[in-house]
This record gives structure tokens, sequence and C-alpha cells, in this order.
């Protein structure tokens, strides 16, 4: 029994790893620091250039957060997305702006098909509901249909992705002189975001922040 719909017993509440504190303001791992206003940098954030702004995280992947992950993203666990909106809108909160964007990292049509949904646009969706932002969830198209990244180096992951993710030349306008707040399920390298925010900023937005449900740390 749970106390209300879509909501976590308390065992798994008690595994679930959300991130509190100092954070790097790239990606949103916990960092070491005094004062959770630094513009601190995690290790991978320092050493690659961020095409994006300001990033930030939910919780980490691993435990309770990589089950939910893999549950929303191959379970059909619709309701994940909806759980997880509360815990988006809160690590989204120094990103969110008056009209700030939202826009999910896009699926190649083919995967698309094959699992009938795209988690992403799922997360960005009942975020932008729970923050009441406009949602544009098809402003970006998966050129190709890349090799899955599991077991590829840093290298390879953004050589893959290069020039893969642009705007949606009918969703433009939603984009253009916008702030965009790009979401997706898990950040690893970085490598899918910054192809994403690539063709935010082709698109003509202000800036890009970006957002993830889970952020894999070093010693996960």
């Amino acid at each position: 029994m749970v106390e209300s719909e879509f909501a976590l017993c308390g065992a798994c509440w008690a595994k679930l790893p959300l991130i509190s504190g100092p954070v790097c303001q790239s990606c949103g791992v916990p960092v070491l620091s005094r004062d959770p206003e630094d513009d601190t940098k995690c290790d991978d954030c320092q050493k690659l250039a961020r095409p994006w702004s300001q990033g930030r995280s939910a919780m980490l992947y691993r435990d309770m957060g990589r089950t939910l992950v893999l549950r929303l993203k191959h379970a059909d666990r619709h309701d994940v997305a909806v759980t997880a909106a509360t815990w988006l809108a809160q690590a989204a909160r120094p990103l969110l702006q008056e009209d700030t964007v939202i826009v999910p990292v896009p699926l190649h049509w083919q995967r698309l098909v094959q699992r009938r949904y795209n988690q992403s646009a799922l997360l960005a969706q009942h975020l932008a509901l729970r923050v009441s932002r406009r949602a544009v969830l098809d402003g970006l198209v998966r050129m190709r249909r890349t090799k899955p990244l599991d077991g590829a180096n840093v290298t390879e992951r953004f050589e893959r992705l290069s020039g893969v993710i642009i705007p949606n030349s009918q969703r433009t306008k939603y984009l253009t002189g916008k702030p965009v707040l790009l979401v997706d399920d898990v950040m690893t390298s970085g490598a899918t975001l910054a192809a994403a925010t690539e063709g935010c900023l082709a698109a003509g937005a202000r800036r890009v922040d970006v957002l993830t449900l889970a952020r894999v740390a070093k010693d996960d």
C-alpha cells in the first residue's frame, strides 16, 4: 500500500538515490563544495566542453533509480514518468524561466516504432504539466539510427552522434529566441545531450539547459 496514486512504498523510497546538496552546474551530479551556489563542475564536465549552459539530474543511476529508468524505458511503465515529474520539477527549479520551452531528446523513427513510445517525451510531457510550461515534444528530429552506445568510449559516443539530431523545421518557431530545457532519461557521457543541444541552437534557441532523470556517476 502507498499513500497516494503513483507513489512509492517505503522500501522503494529508501533505495531512491535522489540528488541533493551541492551539484555540478553542468550535469547535476553531486560534488564536494561548501557552497551549493558555487559554479562547481565535476571532473567529466571540466574535461569536456558542454554546449549547453547548465544541467541538472534528479537522481543517480543506481539502485532504485536504475530500476525505475529501465522500467520506464523497456517495460512500458508509463506511470514512472508521472512519478518522476515531481522529482524533475524540483531539480529543474534553478533552470526554469517564464518562457522556457521543454523539449525531449528524440528517438529515431525506427526505434520509436519498435518501442512504441519515447520515454524522454513522456518525461517532458509530464514535467511540462507539473511546471506549467510549453512542451514541444517533436521539436527535434533524429536523422539516422545510431548503434547502441553501451560499451563505447567517450570519443566514440560523440563521433556516432555528431550531426545526428536536427531541428524539426515545422516546430522551429517554438524554439527560436526561447530558453530551451532539454529532457532525457539518463546522462552518461553527455554525447546525446550535446547533439540535441546543437539541434536546439540551430533552431535559434536563446539558451539551452539540460535535465535528466538520472546521471551515471563514476562510481556507479
